[in-house]
């Protein structure tokens, strides 16, 4: 990996880079901290929680971020007897993320969820007006946040970030290791999630490759969007009808345009951020369609802080952006970051030599980089197409598709 990564490196310092906004590590990379609480204000304890969810620019039917928070948010709030409701904006802007913030608030909900970078600006404007509204956001770095003007993470106020790359990481491992040899990664927009996601492919894609003998081929670019359409559909044919294997639909519902296109020439897709496989598959009517998805926790952790909510634990939580990732090398069902069990394994990469891998990422004996500050992280979101070789592997860098 450290061999690949130096030779992308200097491949592409030489091209104008576009920088990305990167993630600067808020706290710990372990699991929120959920054990009991200590001494619990009366008036924190005695508080009704209600909770609200908020949308970024899609909806909870997205089959990705949104859904995935809006079905963890409703579940925990069904189970413990919580009044929940969620907001949808009227467009993609600040001000209307803002306008459903002051509308929860109105309406009498004081435990705010909001999944996604683009609710920096929102937050930013709003926290420190509802001191006594807890905001837990989901992907919003202190980069982000203090981009948006915010100069200091208020005590009402916890984010989660994760470490994409270790997820990227293992799908790009599983893809070889199954046997594909031509691969694709497809990005949403080149975001610090999204790029963390493919560049820990890459590595990962590359290591297995090395371990195995082969040269891999990579295909590499962003839609510019979190959804599909026949612009992107158009490009993913390309990909595979010139022999592309797989390729990693990382950006929500953009798997649509990965999976029309696999679907006429019985190619497969990786789904992201949760396990997509039933979603994919059933979208094209074409089982066995996902290999993997690279996933993160965002179940996981709406439980946890809700729970601490609930239980007059936010102490433990606010005023933190929390970097999670791998905290366990022995059961990685606890960990932040993964694969799912509808993984397709087989000889060439079984669920213990996915467990294996966990264990050598978790112990150190592997190493994967999501560092922002990497030249080679800050290229591959970058505008100019490019072409790097290694010993192991050939990426095809080539921007924005549209």
């Amino acid at each position: 990996m450290k061999k690949f990564v130096s030779v992308l490196l200097t491949g592409l310092m030489a091209l104008s880079m576009t920088a990305c906004s990167g993630n600067k590590d808020g706290g710990s990379s372990d699991a929120p901290a959920s054990g009991s609480a200590t001494a619990q204000p009366a008036e924190e304890a005695a508080a009704e929680v209600t909770v609200a969810m908020i949308t970024d620019y899609g909806d909870i039917t997205d089959q990705s971020f949104n859904q995935t928070t809006y079905e963890a948010a409703k579940a925990y709030c069904d189970a413990n007897g919580l009044k929940f409701n969620y907001f949808k904006p009227a467009g993609d802007s600040t001000a209307e993320r803002v306008a459903m913030i002051d509308k929860a608030v109105a309406d009498g909900y004081n435990t705010l969820v909001m999944p996604g970078y683009a609710f920096a600006g929102a937050i930013a404007e709003t926290v420190d007006m509802y001191p006594d509204v807890k905001f837990i956001a989901l992907d919003v770095s202190e980069f982000d946040l203090t981009d948006a003007g915010l100069k200091a993470i208020p005590e009402n106020l916890f984010s989660a970030v994760y470490q994409e790359e270790i997820a990227g990481y293992f799908a790009g491992q599983a893809a070889v290791k199954l046997g594909y040899e031509k691969l694709g990664f497809l990005g949403g927009m080149a975001v610090p999630a999204v790029i963390r996601y493919g560049y820990g492919f890459v590595q990962g894609a590359n290591d297995a490759a090395a371990e195995l003998g082969k040269k891999v081929e990579i295909n590499y670019a962003y839609g510019n969007q979190f959804f599909g359409d026949a612009d992107i559909t158009a490009a993913m044919d390309t990909w595979y009808g010139a022999g592309t294997e797989v390729v990693f639909a990382c950006g929500g519902g953009i798997f649509t345009s990965a999976a029309d296109a696999a679907k006429k020439v019985n190619a497969k897709v990786i789904g992201v951020d949760v396990d997509q496989a039933a979603n994919i598959d059933a979208y094209a009517q074409s089982e066995g369609m996902t290999v993997t998805s690279a996933m993160k926790g965002l179940a996981p952790t709406v439980n946890t802080l809700l729970a601490a909510v609930k239980d007059g634990g936010w102490a433990e939580f606010g005023g933190q952006i929390q970097n999670l990732g791998l905290v366990s090398g022995s059961d990685p069902s606890l960990n932040y970051v993964g694969l799912p069990a509808s993984t397709q394994w087989a000889d060439g990469f079984t669920e213990a030599d996915y467990n294996k891998l966990v264990a050598d990422v978790f112990s150190g004996a592997v190493t994967v980089s999501g560092d922002s500050a990497d030249e080679a992280y800050q290229a591959l979101s970058g505008t100019d197409s490019v072409t790097v070789e290694s010993d192991n592997a050939v990426v095809n860098y080539q921007g924005n598709i549209k």
